[in-house]
């Protein structure tokens, strides 16, 4: 039983119209799903990902009226998004520059090629060329030439004030591996990984005990979620956390996977989330994310729900 990979990163943003322009227009992702916070339905959950709305490839956002974040520890800090080769990289610098993204250029870190930047709200993310390794499912309507588009997610980068207790739980209770260390910023960063690895198998923690910690807010990362790629192994994963008593949600069905959340010792927010059932179950794989998705616990009050967001664009 193995964790094969990140499966999605939720985010926040204050500014869902804004949002949805930068992923969708600059940086040319798919909106695969446009829902709500199945816990909070006054607010968005959009998806962001590949033209197959594949598992590991979705950026998703949580739109709350909130003040921007407060950097620190205890939190995700960086994501990184997946494209192919250096050229790609020098393609995306171009572009970025073009669209008024400020960006700290291609350098290489960690031994992989990295471009950092961020978005409007501050969200912290890096292209990082992950030598064009794996499937990939350009989005024919997207304003990126399909060679040059994001591939998917990873690595994640987070910030913990202490290692021990993290490693512990990465290593002991999900399974993952710890196989080498690289300097970011004055700060050891040490590497995990999951399943065959590989840049969308990565973990990578940074420890810094100078940080205050982190206060959420619109730039910031509410969660990451881990895969799992059937319902037996997580069902699996429930027991497990159960056994060596890790306090969790227990199982939640999502209507589009399944999910199992509980936080690490320095209160990061993980999720274990199923490969499926997927985004297609209730509207075309062509038209996905084109109307408010609702799963079915939710239609009987999609009037109230719908007249409570701001629209957005279909495409």
């Amino acid at each position: 039983m193995q964790l094969t990979g990140i499966h999605h990163l939720t985010a926040v943003t204050a500014d869902a119209r804004a949002n949805h322009a930068f992923y969708t227009r600059t940086l040319g992702m798919r909106l695969v799903k446009k829902t709500v916070n199945q816990d909070d339905v006054s607010a968005y959950h959009l998806f962001y990902a590949d033209a197959e709305a594949s598992p590991g490839t979705d950026l998703t956002f949580f739109d709350w009226r909130v003040g921007p974040e407060r950097r620190g520890t205890n939190a995700v800090i960086r994501t990184l998004l997946r494209v192919s080769g250096r050229e790609t990289l020098d393609w995306w610098a171009e572009r970025l520059t073009a669209h008024g993204v400020a960006h700290d250029g291609v350098v290489e870190r960690d031994g992989r090629l990295t471009l950092d930047f961020e978005d409007p709200e501050g969200q912290r993310l890096a292209l990082v060329d992950d030598g064009g390794q794996g499937e990939a499912h350009p989005w024919d309507r997207s304003p990126v030439p399909a060679e040059r588009q994001i591939r998917g997610l990873g690595p994640i980068i987070m910030s913990v004030p202490a290692l021990e207790m993290t490693e512990l739980v990465l290593t002991r209770v999900m399974e993952m591996r710890k196989v080498r260390d690289y300097t970011l910023a004055g700060s050891t960063v040490h590497v995990f990984e999951m399943g065959a690895g590989g840049a969308g198998a990565e973990l990578h923690v940074a420890v810094e005990p100078h940080l205050p910690q982190a206060r959420q807010g619109a730039g910031a990362v509410h969660h990451v979620a881990f895969r799992t790629p059937d319902e037996t192994e997580y069902a699996a994963w429930n027991e497990r956390l159960r056994q060596l008593r890790v306090p969790s949600s227990g199982p939640v069905d999502r209507f589009y996977f399944r999910s199992l959340y509980f936080r690490e010792p320095n209160g990061i927010l993980f999720e274990i989330a199923t490969d499926g059932p997927g985004f297609a179950q209730d509207e075309p794989a062509a038209a996905l994310g084109e109307t408010l998705a609702l799963p079915p616990f939710l239609e009987p009050r999609r009037v109230q729900i719908e007249a409570g967001l701001v629209p957005l664009p279909t495409a």
